[in-house]
Order: structure tokens, then C-alpha cells, then sequence
């Protein structure tokens, strides 16, 4: 028997680790930040909240003690399940679990010639019937694509509906304005059949942006609060410029970010002692001859992998990037980059995986073509890191010993029972001859993807959800555009 020094086993990820040394000094750091410059808040009622709890404020400036954050980090959940309202698709997010969610933000959609188009709330609606038919995608979105067609301040209504009737997954919610989280909250309300029904029962998850550096816009910590209220989940997230809106060094980024997500943490805490909430970071290099913010580059990973080891220190859930990509349409590049930065979330341990289909552009539009390439990335990655199955019948030594020296397995029963089950079988990616490919049309995977799309959108089924309940969902809608 083989002692154990003398077998290589470790669980590692080649990333760069910090160690815990590194880590204390990049929390000290925040702190120290935190009590002598402060972060600022551009909200009345943050500002109130602190100085109800014996923070110090001046001004608009919020200067936050050590002791005011751990006792914060205190009552905030390692985990959380974020409920579905078919509860088959409740998911949970924390300690090993993640789950998939898509792109968001994007003003345009990448056409299948190059082009760009402005987004509508047809696209909008096509991306929430895609995520209900997705095998891999775990929650829908919000904000997958702006749409153009909708009037400016009341786009999130429709959005909303469209989350709720035509996909029964867990959603993300509107944190855009005060009026858009108060408008989530009572839509959820009709959802599960009163508000009370949903105090401190997570159904829906927001994305609180931080605005760098040491800021929170007002819509931002409005809305914060309105999520916290009634326990809500919050990614507090930030996105530094490394050199532009934060340090140009990676420790430096940390360091602020950290400050400023810890400022969004405690502000959660303080409205509801126990509201979920994910660490996050969306921070980038920017490419120093463009000027542009690039979340292709390799050292996007290195942020990625950071954070995760920094909301680990911290016991809470990690927010990373998904299928990013600088590039512009569903080529090579955005290919090698997404599996790059997908691969980077999946293996430093990230919870909660926004952007995780259809991005391109720098965040600046998204693409029905890669969102399906993108979404078998994500099935591939959840066939990697399933563990496999070792027993007395997956060993298969008596199976070994049975077909003997050059038996041929392909016809054995083990082989017939498993073959569609124990390994990835792709939908995009082809493992064709050249020969056959060729007889079939020499499509890309992009041209591919293309037919799926199309595919799916005709064959979508909407999900069953009660009359009553999708009528009053359509009437609120209808009087808030119409107030």
C-alpha cells in the first residue's frame, strides 16, 4: 500500500492564492480608509440610517469604524436559496454552490452579419423564453438587453412582467431608481400573494453598483434599502478602472473595492439585520492605448480569482464575471476569452456567475448566437467539476477482467446503459469528420447556434402561472406607465 506522503494529491488551483497575511493587510487597508477618508453616500435616508446607528457623518461623507463593519459581516448569511416561484427551480447560492445568470446591461443586440442594432422588448422577451428553455441557466435576469422601444424611466415594468410570466426561474430585480426597486418589491407582492409572503424569504435578487471611487449613487443606495427592508438579496458590487477610476496596481483595486463593498454590506445590515447579500466585483484593466475598459484580458481572471478569495475572508457569497469577452461578434477571440473568464469563475470558487451567456463588446451588446454557444460552455464547466463516481461498479474491474486482453467494450451492456450519461455531449461543438461536416453544410458554431435559437423560440412553451395572478401583474403594470 502506497503511503500517503508519497502520493501527489493536491486540490489546487494554479491562480494566484493570496495568502491570509496578504488578505489582513488589504482589509486593514480598507479600513483605515474607510474610518480617515470615508465613502460617500448621495442618498438622504443612507446618510440617516448611519447617524441612527451612531456612525459618523459629515455631510454626505460616511466614515465607517472597523468594529461598525464585523459587527455587520456578523449577521450576514454564508448561504442563501433563492426561491423560484416553481419550486423546482429553487436554487441556493453560497459556501460550494453557484448558479448561472445571464448578460445585463446591454443597449445593443450583435446581428448575425457584425452589425449592431438597438435593443427592443421583443429581444428582451426572446432572452427570457431562451432561459426558461435553458438546461444550464439557473436564474433569469434583468436588464439582459435595454429596450428602445419602451419609454425611458418605465422600461423596467414590462421587463419585470416578462421576468415573472414567461419564465418561472428565480429573476434578478430592478435597482436602477428607488421607483424601480419599490416597483419590483410590489410586483413580487402580487407574485407570491401579498408582500409579507416574501419579508425575509429571498424571490428575487438586485445588483448594487458602487460608484467608484468610494461613492454610491442615489438611485443605488435608494434602492439598496428597499431590497433590504424586506430581505431581499443585494450584490453589492463594484467596478474599478484599474488606473482610471482606481490604483493601476491589483492590490490597490482590491483595497477600494473592498472599502466600498463593505460600506454597501453594513448600510444592509443596518436597514435588516440578516438580508443576503453576495460580494462582487465587475473591476477591469483598461487598455492604456484605447482607453476602453477591457474584460477580455487575462488579468480580469486575476480579479475575478481575488475577489472570491476576499468574500471567502469575509464568509459571504462571491459575484464573478461569466462568458466575457471584448470582442464583437461570436468569433475565435470571444470564443478563447469567455472560456478564459468562465473558467476563472467556475475555478476560484465564484457563487454567483452574472454575464454568464451572451455578452460581447465590453458589456455593450448581447448576441442570440453566443448566448447559446456560451450557455454549453456553461454545461461543459458543470460536467467538469461534477466528481466522479468511483464504486466497485464504475472501477469496473470485473468488466476489465471479462472482455480481457484486446476485448472491445463498445458493444458491452455498462457501455449501452451509460454511453448518453457519462460524458458532455455537445449541441454546438462539432466532433464531425471533415467528410461528414462538410455534407452537412460546413456550418460555424455560430451558424449553429443560429438554428438552435430559432429552434427554441419555436418550441417554447409559457410556463404555467394563474390568471388572476398574471391579470393583476398586467394591471399594475398598466397603471404605473399610465399614472
Amino acid at each position: 500500500m502506497l503511503k500517503k506522503d508519497k502520493v501527489i494529491n493536491h486540490l489546487y488551483n494554479r491562480m494566484h492564492e493570496f495568502t491570509h497575511e496578504q488578505i489582513q493587510m488589504i482589509h486593514d487597508a480598507s479600513m483605515d480608509i474607510l474610518q480617515s477618508t470615508g465613502i460617500k453616500f448621495n442618498e438622504s435616508e443612507a446618510l440617516e440610517i448611519f447617524k441612527q446607528h451612531g456612525v459618523k457623518v459629515d455631510g454626505e461623507v460616511v466614515y465607517l469604524k472597523e468594529a461598525d463593519i464585523l459587527k455587520a459581516l456578523e449577521t450576514t448569511p454564508t448561504r442563501f436559496v433563492l426561491q423560484a416561484r416553481n419550486p423546482e427551480n429553487d436554487v441556493t447560492i453560497g459556501d460550494g454552490n453557484f448558479v448561472f445568470v445571464p448578460g445585463y446591461g446591454a443597449p445593443f443586440m450583435a446581428t448575425t452579419d457584425g452589425k449592431r442594432r438597438e435593443g427592443v422588448m421583443e429581444d428582451y422577451n426572446n432572452f427570457c423564453k431562451l432561459i426558461q428553455t435553458s438546461e444550464y441557466l439557473d436564474v433569469n435576469g434583468f436588464l439582459m438587453i435595454e429596450p428602445s422601444d419602451e419609454p425611458s424611466g418605465l422600461a423596467h415594468l414590462n421587463m419585470l412582467y416578462s421576468n415573472m410570466v414567461l419564465c418561472d426561474k428565480a429573476y434578478l430585480g430592478c435597482p436602477t431608481s428607488r421607483q424601480g426597486a419599490i416597483d419590483t418589491l410590489e410586483m413580487a407582492g402580487i407574485l407570491w400573494e401579498g408582500k409579507e409572503n416574501i419579508r425575509n424569504k429571498p424571490c428575487l435578487l438586485a445588483n448594487i453598483t458602487t460608484l467608484s471611487p468610494l461613492q454610491f449613487a442615489g438611485e443605488m443606495a435608494a434602492s439598496l434599502i428597499e431590497y433590504a427592508r424586506l430581505g431581499q438579496p443585494c450584490a453589492i458590487v463594484a467596478l474599478i478602472m484599474a488606473g482610471f477610476t482606481g490604483p493601476v496596481t491589483m492590490a490597490g483595486v482590491l483595497t477600494l473595492q473592498n472599502a466600498e463593498i463593505l460600506a454597501g454590506i453594513t448600510l444592509t445590515q443596518l436597514v435588516n439585520p440578516g438580508t443576503p447579500i453576495i460580494y462582487g466585483s465587475t473591476s477591469s484593466p483598461i487598455d492604456m492605448k484605447s482607453g476602453v475598459v477591457s474584460i477580455g484580458a487575462p488579468e480580469m481572471s486575476r480579479f475575478v480569482s481575488a475577489t472570491a478569495q476576499m468574500a471567502r475572508f469575509y464568509r459571504v457569497p462571491s459575484r464573478g464575471g461569466g462568458s466575457l469577452t471584448d470582442a464583437q461578434f461570436p468569433d475565435i477571440q470571444a470564443g478563447m476569452e469567455s472560456a478564459l473568464m468562465l473558467s476563472a469563475a467556475i475555478q476560484s470558487g465564484v457563487n454567483y456567475v452574472l454575464h454568464s451567456c451572451g455578452i460581447l463588446g465590453s458589456y455593450l451588446a448581447m448576441s442570440f448566437e453566443k448566448f447559446i454557444v456560451d450557455e454549453e460552455l456553461c454545461g461543459m464547466f458543470r460536467k467538469l467539476v461534477r466528481p466522479a463516481e468511483v464504486t466497485g461498479n464504475t472501477i469496473s474491474a470485473d468488466i476489465i477482467k471479462e472482455m480481457g486482453i484486446g476485448g472491445l467494450y463498445l458493444n458491452h451492456d455498462q457501455t449501452l446503459a451509460r454511453c448518453r450519461t457519462e460524458y458532455f455531449l455537445p449541441r454546438i461543438a462539432t466532433r464531425q469528420t471533415y467528410e461528414n461536416w462538410t455534407e452537412a453544410g460546413m456550418l460555424r458554431a455560430d451558424q449553429r447556434a443560429a438554428m438552435v435559437v430559432q429552434e427554441r423560440l419555436e418550441s417554447y412553451k409559457k410556463p404555467d402561472i394563474d390568471p388572476q395572478t398574471e391579470r393583476a401583474l398586467r394591471d399594475y403594470v398598466d397603471r404605473q406607465m399610465n399614472s
